[in-house]
């Protein structure tokens, strides 16, 4: 065989695949609708869910935050500033940007950690903290915890039944005693 005769050969070959393939193209059905378009299902969430692990005490807390609300763990303050998820037939995507402050020993506030955690991945962008670590365990619509709106109607409107509630004493600083 000469080279001409396998080139010619080999084109054939090319053509008649791309002829089958583009005649299995042709009877394949059309997809019923457009693929979504990603971020088009997300649904906004008004808590956070965290999880938390005092390494001293080795104890590890699940505890709600409502976005734009801080919550206190340990020597951490937690701010959830958006909490996205999505449906239950779609893949599992939970994620939260978040800000985390420490309160250091002199009282003063330091920003450790500001950015997105990933509920799927809790490892990758987890706050890791001498003492403490937080991640992100998932998104809700609802929380046992009451809103914090609910808490300062609450407080505003006093039950009428309710007995009153006796005074506080005033703060007083204790004694000092000097041992010299």
């Amino acid at each position: 065989m000469s080279i001409s005769s396998l080139t010619s050969m080999g084109a054939l070959m090319v053509a008649a695949g791309l002829t089958v393939s583009t005649a299995a193209l042709a009877a394949s059905p059309e997809p019923a609708a457009p693929a979504p378009t990603p971020g088009s299902d997300r649904i906004t969430n008004p808590v956070a869910e965290f999880a938390g692990i005092d390494k001293i005490t080795g104890r590890i807390i699940t505890f709600d935050v409502y976005i734009d609300e801080t919550v206190q763990f340990g020597a951490l303050q937690v701010t959830p500033r958006v909490c996205y998820s999505r449906p239950q037939n779609e893949e599992p995507k939970t994620d939260s940007f978040v800000e985390v402050d420490e309160i250091t020993l002199d009282r003063k506030i330091r920003r450790i950690f500001t950015g997105w955690m990933f509920a799927e991945s809790p490892g990758l962008n987890a706050v890791e903290h001498a003492v403490y670590d937080v991640w992100l365990k998932a998104c809700k619509q609802k929380s046992d915890v009451p809103a914090p709106d609910a808490a300062k109607t609450d407080a505003a409107q006093p039950n009428a039944t309710a007995a009153p509630a006796p005074a506080e004493p005033e703060a007083t600083e204790p004694p000092t005693t000097s041992t010299n």
